[in-house]
């Protein structure tokens, strides 16, 4: 049996992904002139809906776009959106992104006029894939190659790509990077370390992206009666770490037990990241069998 087309939003309109269609000459596809947001909806409802799109406006004024849509447009198209899908109820990762159109011709200068380009597409959330994150991830350590503006969730996303892929070519998860000195984020999540029982992750700056799932991660620690801590997480402080965390919209809160082919600490998931996951697992169920998006 053929799996249906799955329906996609594009410019105002619902139709099948193998229908969407943009212009070979518009700036997202030329020059990466976009940004985006992955939302999570847990039983087809969206996941901090409005510090999502927070973000996403934070992100369009740094790079001089005006938002397309409301917060309350944007509420009403992605509910649309997931009801369109072939399991409305199931958890998908909801992608929308913007980018500055099309002009008439290729142009580095920002143009006067645009029509930004609109899209929003659903995928699945694999559980399977959350139970092994679970079991601990191995990474590694890279320089960061990338741009001084990574708080700005832009689709020029080369650098991150070409980072997570040295992580892979070692049979590795994720690469958390380091500057000058400093480990900042993953190549596509947060940081977080415990140490002395104590949970401590970068502060917000330009040099990584301010995550949805890392405050809600400070959120439900300091609930839990857990120290927490911002601050910058030298090189050293994070070797001699007694868990680590990175998190992410789509792969949540993943135990590190394995750092440069050095095992951390007893090389399983700490008490406190247990402790982390059990309250976001129950945030999880709590936004399942609520009637509104949290």
């Amino acid at each position: 049996m053929s799996m249906p087309t799955p329906i996609v939003f594009l410019n105002g309109d619902f139709t099948p992904i193998t229908d969407a269609k943009i212009s070979v000459l518009d700036r997202g596809f030329l020059f990466a002139d976009g940004v985006y947001e992955v939302i999570p909806a847990y039983a087809g409802k969206l996941f901090r809906l409005s510090q999502h799109i927070e973000r996403l406006n934070s992100s369009l004024n740094a790079i001089r776009m005006s938002p397309p849509l409301s917060a309350q447009q944007w509420e009403s198209t992605l509910n649309k959106l997931i009801q369109q899908q072939p399991d409305p109820a199931s958890d998908q990762s909801v992608y929308l992104q913007v980018t500055r159109g099309a002009n008439e011709q290729r142009d580095h200068q920002l143009p006067e006029q645009y029509q930004a380009t609109v899209f929003a597409m659903c995928q699945p959330i694999a559980s399977h894939n959350l139970n092994a994150i679970a079991l601990g991830i191995k990474a590694i350590t890279l320089d960061d190659i990338r741009w001084d503006w990574c708080h700005i969730k832009s689709v020029a996303l080369l650098g991150n790509i070409l980072l997570k892929q040295q992580a892979a070519d070692q049979q590795c998860t994720e690469a958390i990077l380091l500057r000058d000195g400093y480990a900042t984020e993953g190549s596509a999540s947060n940081l977080f370390i415990v140490k002395n029982k104590q949970l401590i992750t970068p502060p917000k700056s330009h040099y990584l992206l301010p995550g949805i799932t890392r405050d809600l991660v400070l959120e439900l620690a300091t609930k839990e009666g857990i120290t927490c801590i911002e601050r910058e997480i030298s090189e050293q402080q994070l070797f001699d770490a007694d868990e680590v965390w990175l998190t992410s919209s789509t792969k949540e809160i993943m135990p590190v037990i394995e750092l440069n082919r050095q095992v951390v600490a007893d090389g399983q998931p700490g008490q406190l990241w247990q402790q982390v996951s059990t309250a976001y697992s129950q945030f999880k169920t709590q936004l399942r069998e609520s009637d509104n998006d949290q």
